[in-house]
């Protein structure tokens, strides 16, 4: 059963999600059953990346808002982020435009998995302060989740790519969906926002519940027959 996830790696609570669903996956008895499909999705493609100020100065400025209020909701965010396992450092966190980073995500598919890398972008914006529109360091984190920093490092400096995002955007705007993250589950069930594991575990079970009905063939009704061989009863 396939499960659809729309983020971006600038947003706290996608970080905050994924480990949730994660979780809820890890109480769910058929996960090894379960193909999880990335999509990308730009909270602001118009993003121009800032590395003279932090994310919460941005925050501040692009919103209009008074400092407390922002600290406030950064800290809210941050302690949600503890009760998944993170450790926030919004502080440190580079208004960065995250264009290049899911063009990143889309090669690492050609190649195999992307859990690893979508983990390791996640923290290096939300944790370690990174800036995830840096070639070098995105070349350099991609050599160390097994792909060629050359290749990276080639593929960055073209638009390879931009089109995939592009089109995981478009499928968003045709699902409605305007906010991240965003669950799709088989097809047909919805999760939006980083929601509590429990919810993500009753959907699953929703979810694959109906997959098994969808795959178990036809329901038959019994009645007398006839068969191949000449056998009636």
């Amino acid at each position: 059963m396939e499960i659809s996830i729309w983020s971006d790696i600038r947003c706290p609570f996608c970080y905050i999600g994924k480990r949730k669903f994660e979780a809820a996956l890890k109480d769910f008895a058929h996960s090894d059953k379960i193909q999880i499909a990335w999509k990308s999705f730009e909270l602001d493609p118009s993003l121009e990346t800032q590395t003279d100020m932090n994310a919460i100065e941005h925050f501040i400025g692009s919103k209009g808002i008074e400092k407390e209020q922002a600290m406030q909701m950064f800290e809210g965010a941050t302690q949600m982020a503890k009760d998944a396992g993170i450790d926030f450092n919004l502080e440190k966190s580079v208004p960065a435009n995250s264009l290049k980073a899911h063009r990143l995500l889309h090669f690492a598919k050609t190649k195999g998995s992307v859990d690893s890398l979508k983990e390791a972008l996640l923290s290096a914006q939300l944790v370690e302060g990174k800036n995830i529109d840096d070639i070098d360091f995105l070349a350099a984190l991609g050599a160390s989740h097994g792909l060629d920093e050359t290749e990276v490092r080639t593929m960055l400096a073209s638009d390879d790519f931009t089109y995939e995002v592009r089109q995981d955007q478009m499928e968003a705007r045709n699902l409605g969906i305007s906010g991240v993250p965003f669950f799709v589950l088989n097809n047909k069930y919805g999760v939006s926002g980083a929601q509590p594991s429990e919810v993500f575990l009753e959907t699953l079970e929703n979810a694959w519940a109906a997959y098994e009905k969808e795959n178990s063939g036809l329901d038959i009704i019994e009645g007398k027959t006839c068969d191949v061989s000449g056998n009636c009863d």
